[in-house]
């Protein structure tokens, strides 16, 4: 899972991040936990503990009573892949960035990945979308499970989920049933979540049955948003997505290459460093 957090030190953000990880697994096998418990199973102050209830309620991941948490309607035991790798405040402030760009009335396509994940809740939580006269305030297409889980809470948001093979290393949902769907459908916007991208290779994932899925919506979307880590950046994965050049926005954190920045920026990619 990935979280908010604003620790002055990266060390105490390490730190928050795998404490909250323990909350959410604790959650996932019990339920519901009390303040005084998961501080003595983690050997922190109670304080601690309820300021991070208090994270995860605002991320709508647990819901608080008298005294604890329970557990929300969203899936916990995600596969490894979801789980707290890299920088998990850096995958949160591409999140924020990249879902601030979506605008009332957008159909918005996410394949998976922990940075659509973050992307996807963050539109999520965005207040003026749930207050927006219209309903539903945005549509959400979607091949990844736990990402239609989480949206379709949501009552101004419509989740439409593609049909298809679910993998069990990505939850995502690949095959003809897929690209069959997305063949009817028009995107506004695609949040595409990629392990590799570069100017001269393209966008590119680990799994050639995801790559077909992520090039169809590429090809049904107006405007293409690659939400990916620095660390994603000037390399090339297994198999190819789509050229640079069908990416109309790149979103990274602010510890890219200026190199590769400046050299996508030259190429007429927009690149937003959050």
């Amino acid at each position: 899972m990935n979280f908010i957090e604003t620790p002055p030190e990266r060390s105490d953000s390490r730190d928050r991040a795998q404490r909250l990880q323990s909350l959410l697994d604790m959650l996932a096998e019990h339920g519901r936990l009390s303040v005084s418990s998961a501080a003595e199973s983690l050997g922190v102050s109670e304080a601690t503990v309820r300021r991070d209830f208090s994270t995860l309620a605002e991320q709508q991941l647990v819901t608080r009573t008298h005294g604890g948490v329970v557990a929300a309607s969203v899936a916990y035991d995600l596969p490894v892949r979801y789980r707290g790798r890299g920088d998990t405040n850096a995958k949160e402030r591409i999140g924020a960035a990249a879902g601030d760009l979506v605008e009332p009335g957008m159909v918005v396509a996410f394949n998976g990945g922990t940075t659509t994940s973050a992307t996807a809740r963050r539109l999520a939580a965005r207040s003026e979308l749930a207050q927006a006269g219209q309903r539903p305030a945005v549509t959400v297409v979607t091949n990844a499970l736990n990402i239609a889980t989480e949206m379709v809470l949501r009552p101004f948001i419509r989740t439409v989920i593609l049909g298809g093979v679910a993998l069990p290393q990505s939850y995502e949902l690949t095959g003809p049933l897929a690209t069959l769907v997305l063949q009817e459908l028009w995107l506004d916007m695609l949040m595409l979540g990629v392990d590799g991208f570069s100017l001269d290779s393209g966008a590119s994932c680990h799994d050639e049955s995801e790559a077909g899925v992520n090039a169809m919506m590429v090809r049904r979307a107006r405007r293409v948003v690659v939400v990916a880590g620095s660390e994603k950046l000037g390399r090339r994965s297994f198999a190819r997505i789509c050229d640079a050049d069908s990416v109309n926005v790149l979103v990274t954190d602010r510890d890219a290459d200026a190199g590769i920045v400046e050299e996508l920026r030259a190429a007429g990619v927009t690149v937003v460093l959050a």
